[in-house]
């Protein structure tokens, strides 16, 4: 790729936050982080895009990563029942391993959402530890949290409305921007564990290229996706 090329592709984003950046509030600075939280939402889903409307979050795992030596020092995972679709596709099924009855007796997402904030709390990362979410792309916080907010009425946290999205640092980093996480993991010379889609799979392998750029490559950890108010 040449050098004009790369630069569009990384320097079009870049700038583009900036400009969210200066217009949307943010509790969080740019400066060193004590924690990365790494996200990865699994939702309802059809084989034809756009035939499950609001898409609802079914599987909610979060990793809370130091960032001395990006050992995992917390987790919370729980899956949610959807409301608007409560029964799960064959496709779901098929690409996320989530199953009715996995789902079927859980909290909805409001419920969901009130323990992790107490999870958050029980990590000291509300009072005490400087954090940061990690995902891999924008859709996560950008399109399906927002989308599903929406509809329930319920108001986004603050601490969702800005995140780091791991490819764009895997980009500054390495030179190579990746098309998704095992392209990441491939290049990284690291092995994918478990399954592609379970989000709690997802969360490890994410944590591992987190962990391959904080200690290997001395990434600098920054935000780079951000919600308007």
């Amino acid at each position: 790729m040449s050098a004009s090329k790369w630069s569009r592709l990384v320097a079009l984003p870049v700038a583009r936050n900036s400009l969210i950046r200066r217009c949307s509030f943010n509790r969080f600075n740019e400066s060193q982080f004590d924690r990365l939280l790494v996200l990865d939402f699994e939702a309802t889903c059809d084989s034809k895009r756009g035939t499950i409307r609001p898409q609802e979050i079914i599987e909610f795992p979060v990793l809370n990563m130091e960032t001395n030596g990006f050992e995992i020092v917390g987790k919370f995972h729980r899956y949610v029942k959807p409301e608007v679709h409560p029964i799960l596709t064959p496709f779901c099924t098929s690409l996320t391993g989530i199953i009715q009855d996995m789902v079927e007796d859980e909290a909805p997402l409001k419920i969901v959402m009130e323990d992790f904030h107490q999870w958050l709390q029980s990590q000291d990362l509300l009072n005490k530890n400087k954090f940061a979410v990690v995902t891999c792309g924008d859709w996560d916080l950008k399109q399906l949290l927002p989308h599903q907010f929406h509809h329930t009425g319920q108001v986004i946290p603050a601490y969702f409305k800005s995140w780091i999205n791991i490819k764009m640092i895997f980009a500054e980093s390495t030179g190579v921007y990746p098309r998704n996480l095992p392209h990441m993991l491939s290049h990284a010379n690291l092995v994918h564990s478990g399954r592609l889609h379970s989000g709690i799979d997802d969360c490890h392998n994410i944590a591992a290229v987190v962990r391959f750029l904080g200690l290997q490559r001395r990434s600098q950890w920054r935000l780079t996706s951000f919600l308007e108010d």
